[in-house]
């Protein structure tokens, strides 16, 4: 108990404060290149011409990868856990983003690589662009993707991600009052100091090593072999220090299309994103459009919740299905709703395709719950507190997926807020603590749906 409870310097904040501490962009070989990405100017089109002879042709360039060099061009951050990619590593045929990189070029310098990038002969044919996820389902709504616009590989192959317990109909049937309420937290760019960047560097041995700012080793480092077709002992990973990440440097941006070029021109490559490719092209925290419907007696239980969730996954699925999920587990927040209609969709769109962030799936839910309770608190005339108190979890209550609660800290934590803040509560209240329901607050009806026992 020497470290619970005190305060420790951190073993990096030295060297962070004094400019020792060695990011990937600190790292030098020699004979190394420098990379600069062929990218999408539009949202949405098809890739009517690709040429890049010109490009290959000039003075001090080395390498130049698309599509075509991609051993697995299509391979997606969850396939080694079943589920299926829709991303090409290198765009081929159409771009779903602005941003999309769609080649790779390995030159002496970042002034040749940016000049050999403006030689590459595009062509496109634009095409209509979805930007609001509320109308992919309207008809003529311009399609993302072959098989439509939102994901369909849930559980028997849904396109839905599913809860339902209790009897919502009862749930809405007995309540005094229905409290609706739509909740939209907007994208969010993680905008860390250290952009992505990634230095690829081909051994005597013929293992390649790569310098990553991934969050991840272990994760990036089986993305990069899938999509090389390489056994794992052919690659070396080198985890420096991460300039920030918030869970926006899990999706191997850089490290794959990298080793590429590495691969090809025989030399070691850096691949550094500028801060504009950074907030233009790199993934964010999605963007979801929550409806909840909460049926509640006017004395203020909520005795079931209807819930529709739309997540803008952006051009393509990357790690959606799991934050979608994840948030269908949270999606009662810190309290007790014993009858539950809840449908998840993944929706795709024409954005930066989108990722992990703090509390991926979790916190745009808590968000929503909590203004929600408000508003009902409101729409009653109760103490919010109160209300909060009277549906927290306790010890036995189970989570929307069905796991009963141990521990959960939702009254303690609810009590100290309005003790720290002087907000007082009547004496029945200040006695509650986390465990197991007695009843004795509980109307009749929701004895038997919580499973208590009265003392």
């Amino acid at each position: 108990m020497r470290v619970v409870g005190a305060s420790l310097p951190r073993y990096d904040g030295v060297a962070h404060v004094t400019g020792r501490s060695r990011f990937v962009d600190d790292v030098r070989v020699p004979r190394m290149l420098w990379a600069k990405a062929l990218r999408s100017p539009l949202h949405h089109a098809t890739l009517t011409r690709l040429d890049t002879s010109k490009a290959a042709g000039m003075k001090g360039v080395h390498a130049i990868v698309t599509w075509q060099d991609v051993p697995r061009l299509v391979y997606g951050p969850l396939s080694g856990r079943g589920v299926p990619g829709d991303e090409p590593l290198l765009a081929k045929g159409e771009v779903r983003y602005e941003g999309e990189p769609i080649a790779l070029v390995a030159a002496e310098d970042e002034a040749t690589a940016a000049e050999a990038v403006e030689a590459i002969d595009v062509e496109y044919q634009e095409l209509p662009a979805l930007f609001d996820l509320r109308l992919a389902a309207d008809p003529g709504a311009p399609v993302i993707h072959e098989w439509g616009n939102w994901y369909p590989h849930f559980e028997a192959e849904m396109d839905v991600r599913r809860i339902r317990r209790g009897d919502i109909a009862w749930a809405f049937d007995r309540a005094d009052t229905i409290v609706a309420g739509v909740y939209r937290p907007g994208a969010v760019e993680h905008a860390p100091l250290e952009p992505q960047v990634a230095l690829a560097v081909p051994e005597a041995d013929g293992r390649l090593t790569i310098h990553s700012c991934t969050q991840s080793l272990d994760f990036s480092m089986s993305v990069v072999a899938a999509h090389l077709e390489l056994p794992l002992n052919r690659i070396r990973f080198v985890g420096g220090t991460v300039g920030g990440g918030f869970g926006g440097k899990v999706d191997t941006a850089a490290d794959t299309i990298c080793a590429l070029a590495a691969i090809k021109a025989s030399r070691p490559v850096k691949w550094r994103w500028t801060r504009e490719e950074e907030f233009l092209c790199s993934s964010t925290r999605a963007a979801w459009h929550m409806e909840i419907a909460d049926a509640v007696t006017r004395d203020g239980w909520i005795l079931g919740r209807r819930m529709l969730t739309l997540h803008d996954s952006g051009a393509y699925t990357r790690v959606s299905p799991y934050g979608v999920t994840k948030h269908s587990f949270h999606h009662t927040g810190a309290y007790t709703i014993p009858n539950l209609h809840f449908d998840a969709y993944i929706v795709y769109t024409n954005r930066s395709p989108t990722t992990s962030m703090r509390g991926y799936g979790a916190t745009s839910v808590s968000f929503a719950t909590e203004l929600h309770l408000s508003r009902i608190a409101e729409v009653l005339g109760l103490d919010p507190f109160e209300l909060r108190l009277k549906n927290a979890n306790r010890v036995g209550d189970t989570s929307p997926n069905g796991i009963a609660y141990t521990d959960p800290s939702t009254v303690p934590t609810i009590l100290e807020i309005a003790r720290a803040i002087g907000h007082e509560l009547p004496a029945e209240y200040r006695a509650m603590t986390a465990e197991p329901r007695s009843g004795d607050l509980l109307p009749e009806h929701l004895v038997e749906q919580l499973g208590v026992v009265r003392r």
